[in-house]
């Protein structure tokens, strides 16, 4: 039997953003129920290790250790108290009417909601590059991720590309942990990062400051304006990464293990099926929710950090408490949000502003890519097929996708719509709104058959 719960405001994740969005409820005199689908609260920026870890929390969250504590202890004390009713390892698989489906470790619950937030973060964008397919290359938050819950670096002699300040961070803490980093390739020109670290300096001095440091920390491994990326592979993973340095000379750098990542992409399916109309951002080259300045989307819906806008864990600590405020303020708990964390979240959006332009993605990674490169990794699309298709529909994506498959599989589009968008801008000749965007379908994740069989998914009548 399906399980029924029901609550004032669900709050889905329990990052930064979440944290705060329940701490400021539970304030309030609420109780409402937080999902999330790690194991313990804190988010990926603050992930927790597993209980047999070693390494002290300065070591694992570097200059943020005292925030990662703060925000752990914070939420930790709310479910002790009996404050909120916490569904760790739960993911939401589908929301209609006012209600969201949860996949639990026991089973589907069913949540009927009044008011709903969501600070459902951000995840890696990835770009293919030839043999990216392959066993060995993993996403920097993957890599991320194991170093922080496993203590495990993923592989002996590492590689990263890509481009953003999480490339820099892993590799920092890949380095200060003793993995072996022997190159980090960089896409975005120095001279691009140059512009925007202006912007970001203005902004946030100390964090520009911390972001050079672990720049030093990377040494002669670091390279900017980096080109044409091939993973060469075999039965066993990568054995090498070819690459081109700024100066248009050719370069090889052995390797059994790659990450990468072209900074963030807002997770914004849940959104989607809350009813979020969307809008092209050219600052963050991606599809973005339409709300108002306190996260409100209407009907009761919320959205906090991340999944917002990518502005990270500090803007998203403020963008918690600014969207709980207004979803109290509309439930007729009135409260009067601090003007400082107004004025905090206005600076981190600006500090944001010189990230999206000094860690831009060049067209030309995409647009040089052989026919043969797998553009989907999760159904195995190639560029030529994508092409292929678009000639005979156009280059609508969804169109697209009903022709090839592209974005059907396992990741619902999650790293290969935004390589597809620019593939299909380039050969329409327009610009990347008028591709249009991946819809999100139910449900979001996969189900376990015995899961869908105790249950009746969430379904819109329509």
């Amino acid at each position: 039997m399906t399980e029924a719960l029901s609550t004032g405001v669900l709050i889905v994740g329990a990052g930064p953003a979440g944290i705060r969005a329940a701490q400021t409820c539970v304030a309030a005199g609420l109780h409402p129920i937080v999902v999330d689908e790690a194991s313990q609260a804190g988010g990926q920026i603050y992930r927790r290790p597993a209980s047999t870890a070693s390494r002290s929390a300065k070591d694992r969250y570097g200059s943020e250790a005292g925030k990662a504590l703060a925000l752990h202890k914070c939420f930790d004390q709310m479910v002790s108290h009996g404050q909120v009713t916490h569904l760790s390892q739960s993911s939401v698989t589908a929301i209609a009417h006012q209600s969201a489906q949860v996949l639990t470790q026991g089973g589907i619950k069913v949540i009927g909601y009044e008011n709903l937030i969501l600070c459902t973060g951000a995840g890696d964008r990835l770009l293919p590059v030839p043999g990216w397919q392959s066993a060995g290359v993993f996403s920097l938050g993957a890599m991320q991720i194991a170093l922080k819950t496993q203590e495990i670096a993923l592989g002996r002699r590492l590689v990263l590309a890509g481009t953003g300040p999480l490339l820099t961070l892993v590799a920092a803490q890949l380095i200060r942990a003793g993995a072996e980093v022997a190159a980090v390739l960089d896409t975005a020109p120095m001279r691009q990062q140059v512009k925007g670290a202006w912007a970001m300096a203005r902004a946030r001095p100390i964090v520009t400051l911390r972001g050079a440091y672990l720049r030093a920390i990377l040494g002669r491994r670091y390279q900017a304006g980096v080109r044409n990326l091939q993973i060469t592979t075999n039965e066993a993973g990568p054995t090498q990464i070819s690459w081109q340095d700024h100066r248009g000379q050719d370069r090889r750098t052995a390797c059994d293990g790659v990450g990468l990542g072209w900074h963030l992409m807002a997770d914004t399916q849940l959104a989607d099926l809350a009813g979020a109309n969307f809008c092209w951002s050219p600052e963050w080259s991606q599809w973005l929710p339409a709300s108002d300045p306190a996260g409100r989307l209407g009907n009761g819906v919320y959205l906090a950090g991340d999944g917002l806008r990518i502005l990270g864990a500090d803007a998203a600590e403020c963008a918690g408490q600014i969207a709980a405020t207004a979803c109290l303020e509309d439930m007729g708990r009135a409260r009067n949000p601090r003007k400082r964390v107004h004025r905090r979240y206005a600076r981190m959006q600006r500090f944001a502003s010189g990230l999206a332009q000094a860690f831009q993605v060049p067209q030309e990674l995409i647009s040089q890519l052989p026919s043969d490169t797998v553009i989907c990794r999760c159904e195995g699309v190639a560029l030529g097929d994508i092409q292929a298709a678009a000639r005979r529909v156009g280059p609508e994506i969804n169109r697209v996708k009903s022709q090839c498959r592209i974005g059907m599989g396992r990741c619902q589009g999650r790293y290969c719509q935004f390589a597809a968008g620019r593939i299909l801008a380039e050969m329409g000749q327009v610009g990347p709104a008028k591709i249009g965007r991946l819809r999100a379908q139910p449900p979001l994740r996969p189900l376990p058959v015995s899961a869908a069989l105790q249950s009746e998914s969430v379904k819109d009548p329509q």
